[in-house]
């Protein structure tokens, strides 16, 4: 099933409903709300005409669980575009602009689409570059050099702009691993949905990479992710939902929100030793420093 049809099949279900709420503050790393609410023509998945009342209602809806900040992440160039303006228009939201390493696969990485990308990452509510990176699986090798380039000019946006990397790592843990290193990593990278196993998440742990896990966490096959998430130091992680996609237990199958983040750090304590208040404490302040605050400072006298 490809990723468009994934997302339309996950609308289709019934929506979870919305967990206990946290006893303090956390977010929600990944998400695409514009997939989630999407009414584009079947293959255009991101909702470019999901109205703000539904946009907010969303928002709304995570807020009511503790999960105040969410970091809207877009795939090509009418997201980014919607992305940025969703973080210009709504405090709880931050943006992140790219291009798709499937869309760089299917040569989608124009000169014209990487300059608005580019551009798009200066404005003031985006705060990071991705969702970049290398997919082995739903693009094939014909398409792997047009990925690593369009993954290698993201790399550059994001040090350019100060901003943090967000990088799609499927089934290309090595070559990731090549790429960063030989371009040199910003101050902050994100290993966004992390797929690895402990040795993986070493690697990355000493390279100072920020760790996030989504729903997959929780699923009864996943031990190796427990186990590299308990190697990690808390400071080093993020939790996400790559919202509609990878809903956590005990709600797999079903649409995935931004509400529904207290599953997976419910099951990061089980897995860290780490009390629920503290952890969503720890979060929180890791995110603000990998993306920045939320919202806006107040004017200096």
């Amino acid at each position: 099933m490809s990723r468009s049809a994934a997302a339309r099949a996950n609308r289709r279900a019934e929506p979870p409903p919305s967990p206990e709420p946290l006893p303090g503050p956390a977010l929600d790393s990944h998400t695409h709300l514009d997939i989630v609410l999407g009414e584009r023509p079947a293959g255009d998945d991101h909702g470019e005409w999901a109205s703000d009342d539904a946009v907010d209602a969303e928002i709304a809806a995570a807020v009511a669980v503790n999960v105040p900040r969410l970091v809207q992440v877009a795939v090509d160039v009418p997201s980014s575009r919607w992305s940025a303006a969703l973080a210009e228009r709504h405090p709880n939201v931050l943006a992140a602009v790219a291009l798709h390493p499937n869309e760089a696969g299917a040569g989608k990485a124009t000169d014209d689409a990487l300059a608005e990308i580019d551009r798009l990452a200066a404005e003031p509510r985006v705060r990071a570059v991705g969702e970049t990176g290398l997919d082995r699986y739903r693009t094939g090798e014909d398409g792997w050099a047009a990925q690593e380039a369009s993954f290698r000019e993201h790399i550059r946006m994001a040090k350019r702009h100060g901003v943090a990397l967000v990088v799609h790592d499927r089934d290309a843990h090595d070559e990731i691993l090549r790429v960063v290193d030989d371009e040199g990593a910003p101050e902050h990278v994100v290993m966004h949905c992390f797929s690895g196993d402990a040795g993986f998440a070493k690697a990355c742990v000493e390279r100072g990479f920020v760790l996030s896990f989504a729903g997959t966490l929780t699923f009864g096959n996943a031990g190796y992710l427990r186990e590299a998430a308990a190697l990690t130091p808390v400071e080093q992680l993020l939790v996400e939902t790559d919202a509609p996609f990878l809903t956590p237990m005990p709600h797999r199958g079903r649409p995935n929100a931004s509400r529904l983040v207290p599953h997976t750090v419910r099951t990061l304590t089980e897995v860290t030793g780490t009390e629920l208040a503290e952890l969503c404490a720890v979060l929180t302040a890791t995110a603000e420093r990998v993306f920045g605050p939320w919202r806006p400072a107040a004017p200096t006298a």
